[in-house]
């Protein structure tokens, strides 16, 4: 039995059904949990449905950034990186560069299977991933400025992926199998609530008034 009402239930139901398995987002050293925060809701408003990083292998989110899209865009942290970029032989690897031969971001077809990348606020991207990179993509610019800020060209490819995924329906097709949606919603809809509400700071208050905190550590009343 699910925890939540029939509503939140069905809007829980339409973003598996219309996620976008094959549209997957790497953060290469990006650092700011401000950014990290912000680039996982885009990915979340565009139905990315994994986000994997490297950095830290505890990765800090700002809640007031996410806006609880972290609940819904599960992340991975991958600690070998070349390994990593062999297993998406299935996918094309768009990076953002900014080198002479990258191409503007709204060249690449983002309908067939990608792996977007995104680099480090101060050096960009890593040579690694520009040495598997089947694009390299630039967002032109027409001001002083160079470039923009991570979290921010995030947004903007991510929504030209969407653009052109939504002209061809893809985001009416379910691409994910039966049994990832069950699982998926048991977790949204079961395990996290429990696990929520068993977080949640309890107070004991004995007949004298003393009130005692429990689940919570430190806790001043």
């Amino acid at each position: 039995m699910y925890l939540v009402n029939e509503e939140r239930l069905e809007k829980m139901k339409r973003v598996l059904n219309s996620r976008q398995k094959d549209l997957i987002v790497f953060m290469d050293n990006v650092y700011s949990n401000h950014n990290l925060s912000a680039i996982i809701r885009s990915a979340d408003a565009v139905n990315v449905g994994k986000v994997f990083y490297r950095h830290q292998q505890s990765q800090t989110l700002n809640d007031n950034i996410t806006m609880g899209a972290h609940h819904w865009v599960f992340n991975e942290y991958i600690d070998d990186v070349e390994e990593f970029y062999k297993q998406m032989d299935n996918y094309q690897i768009v990076v953002t560069s900014l080198d002479e031969d990258s191409v503007d971001f709204r060249e690449v077809d983002y309908t067939i299977p990608t792996l977007v990348v995104f680099g480090n606020e101060v050096e960009g991207i890593s040579e690694i991933s520009k040495k598997y990179a089947t694009k390299k993509v630039i967002i032109p610019m027409y001001g002083m400025t160079q470039s923009l800020n991570v979290s921010v060209a995030s947004g903007v490819i991510l929504y030209e992926a969407q653009r052109q995924r939504s002209l061809k329906n893809m985001y009416n097709t379910i691409t994910l199998d039966e049994e990832t949606i069950k699982k998926t919603l048991k977790k949204w809809a079961i395990d996290d609530i429990i696990a929520k509400e068993l977080r949640r700071p309890r107070m004991k208050q004995d007949r004298y008034g003393n009130v005692k905190w429990l689940n919570q550590k430190d806790k001043n009343v």
